[in-house]
């Protein structure tokens, strides 16, 4: 589906494939309030996120609706369907798949019966032992009128049928609560959860922490969301972050926080650089003065004898805005926008697809002929959208063209949530810095270097997940054959003899 939020900084050229963004999620407790329209507006928020499917789930107090669809928040959702969803509790998520086609059958929130009532669940970021609750979920016990086998091919099913499934020592059903202090010590990756029974909400976050997750005040409820800019938009005060390892329930009787695994904080920066809105605060650290303190740092670090400064539109601008303070050359606007493009569903022809990034950037001649010009982007995966880019720039009539980019070179695969090309394709793996600015066609490349980066967050390194420019993940990973995006859909195409091979040590 089309991304579609106007923020994607990597214009993408058609079919090529960037770094897609982790997915959304949002969830309220408000009675009185209309939460089915608090969590449209809140996932609105978190569009950037994720544009291929969103859904919402609302509770009246005796049963769980869930309604969802393919497609942006806007495409999904009407005043109707709104209408239509009533009570008092809601749970909301926008899509990007990590683990799972991209198919209604794996659009959130996911849905289970359990021996109490129902449970609806989000889930934002990517698990890497897979393979082992789908083993656990198998052996779960087959309750009369309780469905546990999973038929959806994502990680988030298993998570919501193994809450939704377990059971005491005696074969007594466990409250959803109870369920999810024997459950969550068992999953490992990334995983900012927001789920609900008939009367509760839920909250958790992994113990890493790799995925942002806010909690925020209503005046008459609570909101739990993944970026703070998401609780502005609902009139919700910000209270604080959930903590890695902490679960925390919302219902009547108020909030009630426990841990289900002690907190070792390895948050992504990547949220960072590209992926979290600028309004954003992550761990106390605005996004956009992180990313125009990494411009200033990159300034330093890769100086050049230049006119203008442009950024490559948008996550790239607050990052030149950085490096045209430090390096005194003029800050400009020397591409213009077309934010509508990808909100089209008509395959361009032929002749248009040529054209490439032409799409949906179109340099102002006026302003960069004869310019030597500083291009700010904030990073590099293929190389190709940045190739076709420098190429426009030179015919539009630039003298030099000069790149530099707000992060260090990707070299690693992310399995926690961003879906970056195979490592085999990011260009940064097999080529040199000077190398790839000779493929690109640039007269200079250079990138920020991985330490400056992580200054410009203010969070210490040892508590920032680096693995996609450094190798280092933050737990230990199974088997490649483990952690593939299609891993649940290989096992239910090949029957049972695939399942218990993906399970067996």
């Amino acid at each position: 589906m089309p991304r579609g939020d106007g923020r994607l900084s990597h214009d993408l050229l058609p079919g090529e494939k960037g770094p897609q963004d982790a997915c959304g999620v949002f969830g309220v407790w408000a009675p009185g309030e209309e939460v089915a329209k608090l969590t449209y507006f809140g996932l609105y928020a978190l569009q950037h996120r994720g544009q291929e499917s969103a859904g919402i789930a609302v509770s009246n107090g005796s049963q769980i609706l869930v309604f969802k669809d393919m497609g942006l928040v806007s495409q999904v959702f009407d005043e109707t369907s709104l209408g239509s969803l009533t009570g008092h509790i809601a749970v909301g998520h926008a899509r990007y798949s990590t683990t799972g086609a991209s198919v209604w059958e794996n659009a959130q929130p996911t849905f289970r019966a359990t021996a109490h009532g129902s449970i609806a669940l989000g889930h934002n970021g990517n698990l890497v032992n897979t393979a082992e609750l789908a083993g656990m979920v198998a052996d779960l016990p087959q309750t009369p009128g309780r469905t546990t086998r999973v038929a959806a091919t994502n990680d988030t099913d298993l998570i919501t049928a193994l809450l939704a499934g377990q059971t005491a020592p005696d074969g007594t059903p466990l409250s959803v609560e109870q369920a999810a202090h024997q459950v969550l010590p068992k999953i490992k990756g990334a995983f900012s959860l927001v789920y609900m029974d008939e009367h509760t909400l839920y909250a958790a976050r992994d113990p890493q922490g790799i995925r942002p997750l806010v909690l925020g005040r209503l005046e008459r409820g609570w909101v739990v969301a993944s970026e703070s800019a998401a609780l502005d938009i609902c009139g919700a005060s910000f209270v604080r972050e959930i903590e890695p390892g902490e679960l925390i329930a919302i219902d009547e009787q108020g909030l009630r926080t426990s841990r289900f695994a002690e907190a070792r904080p390895k948050g992504c920066v990547f949220e960072y650089v590209y992926l979290a809105r600028p309004d954003t605060d992550i761990a106390g650290r605005n996004v956009y003065l992180s990313r125009v303190e990494m411009g200033r740092r990159l300034a330093k670090e890769a100086p050049v004898d230049a006119d203008l400064v442009i950024p490559t539109p948008e996550s790239g601008t607050p990052a030149a805005v950085g490096y045209a303070e430090a390096s005194g050359i003029p800050y400009g606007s020397g591409l213009v926008k077309n934010s509508y493009v990808g909100r089209t569903f008509i395959q361009p022809s032929q002749t248009i697809r040529q054209l490439g990034i032409r799409l949906k950037l179109n340099p102002l001649k006026e302003v960069i002929r004869g310019k030597r010009l500083v291009v700010v982007d904030d990073s590099i995966v293929r190389g190709n959208t940045q190739r076709a880019l420098v190429r426009m720039l030179r015919e539009a009539g630039a003298a030099e063209v000069h790149v530099r980019i707000s992060s260090p070179p990707v070299k690693w695969p992310c399995f926690f949530g961003i879906d970056f090309a195979t490592r085999a394709e990011l260009i940064a793996n097999g080529m040199s810095v000077e190398e790839i600015g000779v493929s690109l066609g640039a007269d200079s490349l250079a990138y920020i270097s991985l330490d400056a980066m992580v200054e410009a967050t203010t969070i210490a390194k040892p508590n920032l997940c680096r693995a996609c420019f450094d190798g280092e993940y933050p737990m230990d990973l199974p088997d490649p054959e483990l952690l593939g995006k299609q891993l649940l859909e290989v096992e239910l195409a090949g029957g049972a003899d695939a399942a218990d091979a993906l399970r067996r040590p």
